[in-house]
């Protein structure tokens, strides 16, 4: 029976990235996945592509690509991704550049048509989350992303790509494609796609896996997290896998491990939907077929629904922040006062807020554990107060405040920051499957 072996190198945008060299060097992977494109990540790469045509992307891509692309190129490793976020085609563009500039020869596609936007606001689309039309945030809206299947991830493979570049897609469908492209699988065997996404859904959160966000000292421990190894996934054509690692990595991949995953981010274990198959979880069986090997089976699935999940972003508020340290004997006494004094001012000059917070935070950052420890109370706090506003001048106006406690304030305040910022929000909404219509760019290095 066929099999292959897929490295998850990611499992969200800021991930380590030597753990994704250390599966392509030592892993015997056919394919390298890296999953990082979160839901705010795409609706803030809309905004970045707004500022600049040509970005809009992952901004790790090209120390990633730099890093994997020639162990790739030498093994004949293929990589997945969704580092494309905004604007896989540029991403796509950029890889082929890095990889000319490494004096290799490759074939990149990128997969576009997920951006749904125009789509969504000619349907006036119910969001899921409250009550409400996509068409009622108005300027507000900066994005409509649909959730892509892995059918034109697995076009792009068959048609020879190297590194298949994405936007918004379902995160197991980066796994799922390798196995439809490598095993010829029929996107309507929904069972077979089912166990496929088990397996994409294990992956997907790489360092998740084998230990990390797990880890929980004294009740579940687990050694070497500083150089956590990253899961491969062993996957026959007719579904089964098994779950591992490199050997000697730090981490672990367990029974306890891989169920923690497999729950991640599912409300109805029965009913995983996803763009390629509605997934059934509830007979998965899990076990430990030896050190850092967990068999995974029992997967499966029903046909795909009619719509497909849309990730859409708009800006919510703002938020304004301001903060201040204390430190010395009676340093609590004033941070109170500091609150107090924020709090009038914010009446007094008539700031417009939907929310406010008045924290003191910290008790050792400034002059550490000792002297801190020698007092009664703490030797040290740190003022934070921060507001909700649906403007960014009255964000701005919070921050200020704050900031004149340097001289307007209790004695001896320092380290002051303030910061002004739009929030950007995300919700739901289902378009019609057929008006969103991806397809598959190729660009020669």
């Amino acid at each position: 029976m066929r099999s292959i072996r897929i490295g998850s190198g990611a499992g969200y945008s800021g991930d380590r990235i030597e753990p994704a060299v250390e599966l392509a060097e030592k892993g015997g992977i056919d394919y390298l996945v890296f999953e990082c494109l979160g839901e705010r990540t795409v609706a803030l790469a809309q905004q970045a592509r707004m500022k600049n045509p040509d970005g809009g992307y992952d901004p790790l891509l090209e120390e990633r690509m730099r890093a994997v692309l020639p162990v790739c190129a030498s093994k004949g490793i293929k990589i997945v991704t969704n580092m494309g976020a905004a604007n896989p085609h540029a991403a796509a563009r950029r890889t082929a550049e890095i990889a000319k500039s490494l004096g290799l020869s490759l074939k990149i596609a990128a997969v576009i048509g997920d951006d749904v936007l125009d789509a969504c606001k000619d349907g006036d689309l119910p969001i899921m989350e409250f009550d409400g039309t996509i068409k009622q945030l108005g300027n507000r809206l900066l994005s409509a992303n649909a959730y892509l299947g892995a059918e034109p991830m697995a076009e792009a493979l068959g048609g020879g790509a190297d590194v298949v570049i994405t936007g918004r897609a379902s995160d197991p469908a980066l796994f799922l494609a390798p196995m439809i492209h490598a095993f010829g699988w029929k996107m309507d065997d929904w069972n077979l796609l089912g166990q496929g996404t088990v397996a994409g859904h294990l992956l997907e959160c790489a360092g998740q896996i084998t230990g990390g966000y797990f880890a929980d000292p004294g009740y579940k421990d687990i050694a070497g997290l500083a150089r956590l190894g990253f899961p491969i996934g062993e996957i026959g054509e007719d579904g089964s896998l098994v779950i591992t690692k490199v050997k000697g990595s730090g981490g672990a991949v367990t029974a306890q491990t891989c169920k923690e995953q497999l729950l991640y981010e599912v409300h109805d274990p029965t009913r995983y939907l996803q763009p390629d198959v509605v997934a059934d979880f509830s007979q998965v069986e899990v076990e430990e077929i030896a050190p850092d090997r967990v068999r995974i089976s029992g997967g499966r699935g029903t046909k795909r629904t009619d719509t497909l999940k849309v990730s859409v972003g708009y800006v919510d508020s703002y938020i304004g922040e301001g903060q201040i340290s204390y430190a010395g004997p009676g340093a609590l006494a004033r941070g109170r006062l500091a609150l107090e004094i924020v709090r009038e001012r914010l009446l007094l000059t008539g700031v417009q807020s939907s929310e406010l917070r008045f924290d003191l935070i910290g008790v050792d950052s400034l002059h550490g554990k000792d002297v801190s420890a020698a007092a009664n109370e703490p030797y040290e706090v740190r003022v934070r107060v921060a507001g909700r506003t649906e403007s960014l001048r009255e964000a701005v106006r919070i921050g200020n405040e704050v900031e004149t406690l340097f001289t307007n304030g209790p004695a001896a305040g320092g380290g002051a920051t303030k910061s002004a910022r739009d929030v950007v929000a995300v919700a739901s909404v289902l378009l019609p499957r057929d008006l969103a219509k991806p397809s598959v760019r190729f660009v020669e290095a």
